[in-house]
């Protein structure tokens, strides 16, 4: 059992597990231990794997904007694994001490239509009971479309359930993750599973 990845033991290996963890050494060069979670049904995680890249495909949210929303609503779920990733994403595609400052719930250095994405994702993570047409508003006022507000709302969605699978199941941050992470994402994840 590997105790260390998660509260599960790894699963039986098959074809379709190898082909999922050669997948992941290939990009990342080892095996996320989310991966040996989610390889308990590997049909499954391609499957959830392929709904969130339809999505996304024809969507107009940019790939910052994305990493904008993960980045935030991980921070309100305290999910440090995906804190961790999509800090580090955003990172890249913004600045280390913006993505540091999305994970702490600080919309500076934002656009005003990311930080509506970022708020509206924290208020989706909270309470999604308690958002009101005004909130909505709020979004067409920044910019956003319908399409691209249902498209925000249930990415955020798929995120959740991503995130509940995997902290729910005890996987806990990969240490080449938090080691490839720009030392501000790293500190400003403070919460959820250690690494």
């Amino acid at each position: 059992m590997n105790h260390a990845a998660a509260f599960l033991a790894d699963p039986p290996q098959s074809p379709a597990v190898t082909a999922v963890y050669q997948a992941d050494v290939a990009s990342d060069g080892y095996v996320n231990n989310l991966t040996r979670a989610w390889c308990w049904r590997p049909d499954v995680l391609a499957s959830f794997q392929a709904v969130r890249a339809d999505l996304l495909a024809d969507s107009g949210l940019s790939p910052r904007e994305v990493a904008v929303m993960v980045a935030a609503t991980a921070a309100a779920r305290r999910d440090a694994y995906c804190a961790l990733a999509w800090g580090s994403r955003l990172a890249e595609l913004s600045d280390e001490a913006t993505a540091a400052r999305v994970l702490q719930g600080v919309d500076g250095g934002l656009s005003d239509r990311e930080a509506a994405l970022a708020g509206w994702s924290r208020q989706v993570v909270q309470d999604p009971n308690a958002t009101t047409q005004a909130d909505v508003d709020r979004l067409r006022d920044a910019g956003l479309n319908d399409q691209e507000i249902f498209e925000a709302t249930t990415w955020i969605a798929f995120r959740l359930a991503f995130s509940t699978v995997n902290d729910a199941l005890g996987a806990r941050p990969d240490p080449q993750l938090a080691e490839k992470a720009p030392r501000l994402v790293r500190e400003a994840v403070t919460y959820g599973r250690a690494v």
